[in-house]
């Protein structure tokens, strides 16, 4: 297989989080311009357009746009909300962003499961029940590493398990299992671990100064080794979508050459 066939296989996207400033058809507009095929529907002008309550219209909007770029919007950040309400009330809202999910035409909703240490079990049967009424939809549910129930690559592993079912896997970003855990640990180290259950990647690089740390950081720039964390990921099979989501810059012109070169550098990778 040469080069080119190898990189036919691996969907590409980018998140409208590097363009969360302006609206969600403007974000599109620069994604398109910088060679991107897929679009993430992240926060845009500080809403997304795809959640649970969402209206027809935005969800027609919104594939519109994506659609007058030349986008697929193909992926949905999500979340679950009135799990302290009860599970029933949490079920009937999530099942209602996976049909709007659906109905945008986008394959994978990105979950950042639960802080909350009250709310693990009742998470996990949250989305033992959802993850079957995904898969009759045309949707996968995979959970980010974002603190919390996902804090650790272990934790990633322990959520997959407990749910089991093929409507649910993981989404590993890489960035953020620095961030969370403020370089203490690595995605590199367990990648092996975790391979063979994930789905989707996410782009996204860390750095740490004086304890603190930062994802604003254009992907190779920070402390990620990506071509470590793709490799292995490759080398278990994986051929699922990956999205951009962070890049430095505050300037519109620096936002978009970043967001470019990093689809360039992604490429290179997988080459």
């Amino acid at each position: 297989m040469d080069r080119k066939d190898n990189l036919v296989k691996y969907t590409i996207g980018c998140t409208t989080r590097p363009y969360e400033s302006i609206t969600f058809s403007e974000a599109c507009d620069h994604i398109s311009a910088a060679g991107y095929s897929d679009v993430a529907v992240f926060a845009n002008a500080g809403k997304n357009p795809v959640r649970s309550d969402s209206t027809r219209k935005e969800i027609t909007e919104t594939s519109k746009a994506a659609a007058n770029a030349g986008l697929t919007p193909s992926a949905v950040m999500g979340s679950v909300r009135h799990l302290n309400e009860g599970l029933e009330v949490c079920l009937d809202d999530y099942k209602r962003l996976i049909d709007n999910v659906a109905a945008l035409g986008a394959t994978w909703l990105l979950d950042c499961g639960t802080s909350n240490v009250e709310h693990y079990s009742a998470y996990f049967e949250l989305m033992r029940r959802a993850a079957p009424h995904a898969d009759q939809a045309g949707v996968n549910i995979a959970l980010k590493p974002h603190g919390g129930i996902s804090l650790t690559v272990h934790d990633l592993v322990k959520a997959d398990r407990e749910v089991s079912h093929s409507g649910f896997g993981i989404c590993f970003d890489p960035g953020n299992i620095i961030y969370y855990t403020k370089g203490e640990l690595r995605p590199e180290s367990d990648i092996g671990e975790i391979a063979p259950k994930v789905t989707t990647v996410i782009i996204k690089d860390c750095a740490v100064q004086n304890g603190e740390p930062d994802v604003m950081v254009t992907p190779g720039e920070g402390l990620v080794d990506f071509e470590r964390v793709l490799n292995g990921l490759v080398a278990e099979g994986f051929n699922g979508p990956l999205y951009v989501e962070c890049v430095a810059g505050s300037k519109l012109n620096e936002i978009n050459a970043n967001v470019e070169s990093t689809l360039k550098f992604v490429k290179r990778l997988l080459a």
